[in-house]
């Protein structure tokens, strides 16, 4: 799946690209890549930078030579932008070659796979690749959502099959995920992860599960602002800005779902679904399939959730105007994650007055002058509290964040509403104010995000390091989600997905088993009361 770029790209043919481990291919043999789309042309890139020979073969006839010039051209580009020596790029092009037929791959140390999403057609491949390399070629699919073991399991040799995921754009995204299928021996995922680590990407261990790491956390990235447009909370473009200006990531799921691909993104949606037997908890939206069905697949076809093209212009997210902030407030309890707008209320010379003590493991609230309690959105519709109540939204950073989200419930009268968007504005704030939802935008997608981060944690899929590491590198996540989790705590995370599970009671809220474990020795640990 097609990632937004990183910041930090190591440049091409620079100097300082590690050395070959003692497992990694050594450079000077040979790496081939059948399929020369996109991201064939990718992985080709990578491995030719780093400087093995390198084969492209593609079924359809021209399409390698194609290729190969069209990465000649590319590099070329490098040389331009002071990102290539000119005789590297001459050396790299000598090692480029076009192969007319498979047979020309048969002294390949590696071959990768980047074709077609189509089960057959890949066992096939593989299965004339087999009759073809030595027993020592290590094999490799570039496939993010079909099983590596599945693809392998017609193979004499299927012990040297690994799954070597890129993302979209190879040469500039640094992850790769090594996925070890059910009959991978270790010392091919040895070999596989120190190759991609020489060739200077960052590669994460994982298990062959429906999505692998990144495709499979990051479905509630996409799903709950889905959800929380065909529920007509909020449009497209302030949930958006909600995730970018108060969640810190890097992108809205609006816009990035336009940028991937509509049919891409709901196609592999629709397999880790079908994988999981149709769990609710990674279930289709319909709305994204209306969109697929329409032909509005993003930026590719020049109208997707927003239109592209000359002279179009997206929509702004739903920004409040102006508003007077109350004369003063009280602050009764701990704000826990929130404690930091307590600091920018007062910066803005908005008189604080401190109510009661803290009540361990309640959360505290802030208080307009008429009554109205301002709550930290925790799964819960504001509609259900017996006051008038308004929640506001999950940041990461209440002290910087550019904007603030509320969801009052009916009961609010607007003088209420008003002070409240004013108090934010005071503070620094840009407002959004959505329809009242369980658990909002942010707090139910980094919730979810975190839940779905332990339970591949507790089930083997990868360990925490590579996990996090996986997120904040292949989708520019702001903080890895078992790192953010455990920053929330995960009585919070358990929380507020109880709140949701109680309100939407089809099992695509219920708190993991690994959640509730955690939770449970967190609380023993403390002396508290179990409850999960």
């Amino acid at each position: 799946m097609t990632a937004n770029v990183s910041d930090s790209v190591p440049a091409a043919g620079s100097d300082s690209a590690p050395e070959n481990g003692t497992d990694a291919i050594d450079r000077s043999r040979t790496v081939a890549v059948v399929g020369t789309g996109t991201m064939g042309q990718g992985i080709a890139q990578v491995a030719l930078v780093a400087g093995h020979p390198v084969r492209l073969y593609d079924s359809a006839p021209g399409r390698a030579e194609e290729a190969v010039t069209a990465l000649a051209a590319r590099l070329g580009r490098l040389v331009e932008k002071g990102r290539m020596d000119r005789a590297e790029r001459d050396g790299a092009v000598a090692r480029l070659h076009a192969a007319a037929d498979l047979a020309d791959l048969a002294d390949a140390a590696l071959v990768v796979e980047a074709i077609v999403e189509l089960l057959p057609v890949k066992q096939q491949l593989f299965a004339e690749l087999e009759k073809i390399v030595g027993d020592d070629t290590l094999l490799a699919t570039n496939t993010s959502s079909l099983s590596v073991t599945a693809i392998a399991g017609g193979l004499r040799l299927p012990g040297r099959f690994v799954g070597l995921h890129f993302f979209n754009p190879a040469p500039l995204l640094p992850l790769v995920e090594v996925v070890s299928g059910f009959a991978t021996d270790a010392s091919a995922a040895t070999r596989a992860y120190e190759t991609a680590k020489s060739w200077g990407k960052t590669p994460v261990r994982c298990a062959d599960t429906p999505g692998f790491i990144v495709n499979r956390i990051a479905r509630p990235f996409y799903a709950e602002a889905l959800r929380v447009y065909e529920e007509g909370a909020a449009d497209p473009a302030t949930i958006d800005a909600a995730l970018r200006e108060c969640g810190g990531f890097r992108m809205g799921p609006f816009e990035l779902t336009d940028l991937i691909g509509q049919d891409v993104n709901e196609a592999v949606t629709r397999s880790v679904w079908d994988s999981f037997y149709q769990d609710p908890k990674f279930t289709p939206s319909l709305a994204q399939r209306r969109l697929v069905e329409s032909a509005r697949l993003g930026r590719k076809s020049g109208h997707g959730w927003f239109p592209y093209g000359e002279g179009a212009a997206a929509p702004a997210p739903h920004t409040a105007p102006p508003a007077e902030p109350p004369a003063s407030v009280t602050v009764q309890g701990d704000l826990y994650q929130a404690r930091d707008l307590v600091e920018r209320i007062q910066e803005a010379a908005i008189p604080v007055d401190f109510g009661g003590d803290a009540v361990p493991g309640y959360p505290g609230w802030i208080e307009l002058p008429s009554g109205t309690r301002l709550f930290l959105a925790d799964g819960t519709s504001a509609d259900d509290a017996e006051m008038p109540v308004i929640h506001f939204d999950l940041a990461l950073n209440f002290y910087t964040c550019e904007r603030i989200v509320l969801a009052p419930a009916a009961t609010v009268d607007d003088r209420s509403l008003q002070e409240a968007i004013g108090l934010f504005q005071a503070a620094g704030k840009k407002v959004s104010v959505i329809r009242d939802i369980p658990g909002m935008i942010v707090a139910r997608t980094v919730a979810m995000l975190a839940d779905f981060a332990f339970d591949a944690a507790a089930r083997a899929v990868a360990d925490a390091d590579d996990i996090d590491t996986a997120m904040r590198l292949g989708v520019n996540y702001p903080r890895g989600p078992l790192a953010w989790g455990e920053e929330l705590g995960a009585g919070w995370v358990f929380e507020t997905l109880s709140n949701l599970h109680e309100e939407y009671p089809t099992g695509r809220y219920a708190p993991s088993q690994a959640l509730r474990r955690r939770v449970a020795a967190e609380q023993a640990a403390t002396g508290e009361e179990a409850t999960a």
